[in-house]
């Protein structure tokens, strides 16, 4: 397993954090920097919130080692076919450290605000899974793709240039439905990735997935699986007490909902556990932007314990 750290671009990122993060996270050796795609929080106060796909492109040339990617970019702000144009020609500005993170949508407020249409959950996923359809169709180069959907229609269309990966960027699908989101996984991503899991109740969902795999015909190798979930570190218990008292919660409550808390060997350990569940990649949540004393304490603590490679 290894680690990245996951950002929320919603909660106040700008250019200058945006920088300043890429760079510690490369330098401190982690295997990628992921970020959520969101106009803005559930709930006021709205705060800054850079673009996705501008900082991503502005990410792939400006770091060179760290893996990168949406968790998750909602289907219902753009075109499948934007999406797939865009992913494919920042995968390959990048040298191939992209991964495609697709997500349904979920948060009202942003799509109320900005004119998206969020639809009952029932069309959500159809519209959903026509995007994944198109995407992976789109990226796999099978030749020109004429597609006829509830929600998109496409007439001999093609990705050109290719993208420099034969089926460009992989295709993460997250989320942690066993009824929707598990079954679009198993025909259609690279890597699943759940959110806010303990060991065993990713340890579930993951034997669902293989199971679901199998039916496919597919492998269940060959699919990642990755966690996100949240992250209260501490250099003691006095701070890690004090981190907690501050979101009003105890630590037992947190680690029941798959926070990780602690300091860093209690942090190592619940990493541990979720190693052994079957997690191959965890990106943690970090939600102080500017905390970066934090974040070198942090990687430095933990890096070594759990060796970062390039997997894709």
């Amino acid at each position: 397993m290894d680690l990245a750290i996951m950002v929320e671009g919603q909660n106040g990122l700008t250019w200058p954090r945006w920088e300043r993060i890429a760079k510690a996270v490369e330098g401190l050796r982690f295997a990628g920097l992921y970020r959520s795609d969101h106009f803005t929080n559930a709930s006021p106060p709205d705060k800054d919130s850079l673009e996705l796909w501008t900082s991503l492109a502005w990410l792939a040339s400006h770091t060179t080692r760290i893996e990168f990617g949406p968790l998750c970019t909602p289907t219902s702000f753009r075109h499948p076919t934007l999406t797939a144009r865009m992913a494919a020609a920042v995968d390959d500005l990048s040298g191939g450290r992209l991964t495609l993170g697709l997500g349904a949508g979920w948060q009202e407020r942003e799509h109320t605000a900005f004119g998206f249409d969020l639809l009952s959950m029932r069309e959500r996923f159809v519209r959903f899974e026509e995007s994944l359809e198109v995407v992976t169709r789109l990226l796999g180069g099978e030749g020109p793709v004429t597609y006829s959907g509830r929600y998109y229609r496409l007439q001999g269309a093609q990705l050109l240039p290719r993208p420099h990966r034969p089926s460009g960027p992989p295709v993460l699908v997250g989320g942690n439905g066993m009824r929707k989101t598990l079954p679009l996984a198993a025909r259609y991503a690279a890597e699943w990735n759940a959110t806010f899991q303990t060991p065993d109740n990713f340890a579930q969902l993951t034997r669902r997935l293989d199971d679901l795999l199998e039916r496919s015909h597919r492998r269940p190798s060959s699919v990642r699986r990755s966690l996100m979930t949240g992250l209260i570190f501490g250099a003691d218990d006095a701070e890690v007490q004090r981190k907690v008292a501050q979101r009003g919660q105890t630590v037992p409550a947190l680690r029941g909902r798959g926070v990780v808390v602690g300091t860093p060997s209690e942090v190592v350990d619940q990493l541990g556990a979720l190693q052994g569940a079957g997690v191959q990649r965890v990106m943690l949540q970090w939600l102080d932007l500017d905390d970066l004393d934090g974040l070198q304490a942090f990687g430095q603590s933990v890096i070594s314990v759990f060796p970062q490679t390039r997997r894709n």
